[in-house]
């Protein structure tokens, strides 16, 4: 008899109909919050705020970052194809920085024993460069007695400093930030390994690799020195702050290893330069040793080369003497 009470059918069909119209509104309502949840956690001041606080600049063009955490590296024992006549122990060592996954090349001095330890050298090459490419300087290092650690840089150490001027002014990591912390962290790693003595280590780059190199050192009072082969800075500091945007100079000047050659001290700038480079004039490199402090100590060869030759070696090695005996 309920069956075919018309009002009951009636009621149900009512019923049936509100709940078919509620259901579209509620999902777009729904759909609508989590937009805006969304837009809230991309744009949440407190969110820049926390992404800025991975690293800073002052308004002098001084770039920082928070203290880091220990490193954490995977390492596996390699067959040395680069320099097969000398029987180093080569490893890969791969580390994460600033969400990269960071590979390199340790190479240890072929007259090592389970008790040696040895002075330490980051090595960062120049732009095209990869850390295999880089392991005939490695090599010579090795026959002085220093053990090397050979990052790939990111985007094999090239930059392109327009695309990271813009990410700098939406509160974005540039990219060389990222580069320069990867130096830092290939320091941490340096230093964790056993065969490696963590109170005598130094940071060595060629062409851009040194102008990474020089920016990592004056951030890590842990590195004894800096040893720039064929690089310079860029000479922003010639720019007037009333010529250019405020924010474009200052971002320029925490690029520049020119910026940082005031905090070096006390750890030892070494310049070693050809006066026919074939990429960097020499009269760019003299100017950046000439914003140094003491102590400091630049060479010059004169052939016509870019990067590291063997006319280099000899102030390579008495330099390195110094700085790490």
């Amino acid at each position: 008899m309920s069956r075919h009470n018309p009002g009951k059918k009636g009621s149900k069909k009512n019923f049936s109909s509100g709940t078919k119209t509620l259901k579209p509104r509620l999902l777009l309502l729904g759909f609508l919050l989590i937009l805006v949840g969304i837009f809230g956690i991309m744009y949440n001041p407190s969110n820049s705020a926390r992404a800025a606080a991975q690293w800073e600049v002052s308004e002098s063009g001084i770039l920082s970052f928070p203290p880091r955490e220990k490193p954490v590296f995977a390492a596996q024992a390699i067959e040395d194809k680069y320099a097969p006549e000398k029987p180093d122990t080569l490893k890969l060592l791969s580390f994460e920085s600033k969400g990269n996954k960071t590979q390199a090349l340790l190479r240890i001095p072929a007259n090592s024993t389970s008790s040696s330890v040895f002075p330490g050298i980051v090595l960062l090459p120049g732009a095209t460069v990869s850390k295999e490419a880089e392991q005939g300087l490695a090599a010579e290092l090795s026959k002085m007695g220093y053990a090397t650690l050979t990052i790939d840089q990111r985007n094999l150490g090239g930059v392109n400093p327009e695309k990271d001027f813009e990410l700098f002014n939406t509160g974005v990591e540039p990219v060389e930030y990222s580069m320069v912390y990867d130096a830092l962290k290939a320091a941490d790693v340096l230093a964790a390994q056993p065969e490696i003595d963590p109170k005598r280590l130094a940071i060595l780059g060629e062409s851009n690799g040194g102008r990474f190199a020089i920016i990592a050192c004056a951030l890590d009072p842990s590195l004894k020195s800096v040893i720039g082969i064929s690089t310079s800075g860029y000479g922003t500091e010639e720019k007037k702050p009333a010529a250019v945007n405020d924010s474009t100079y200052r971002f320029s000047r925490s690029i520049d290893p020119d910026t940082y050659l005031p905090y070096l001290p006390p750890a030892k700038f070494v310049q070693i330069h050809s006066f026919n480079d074939t990429l960097i004039p020499y009269d760019a490199a003299l100017k950046t040793f000439e914003l140094a402090k003491e102590p400091r100590a630049m060479y010059n060869i004169s052939d016509a080369t870019h990067g590291y030759t063997g006319s280099m070696r000899p102030y390579l090695e008495k330099e390195l003497a110094i700085i790490l005996s």
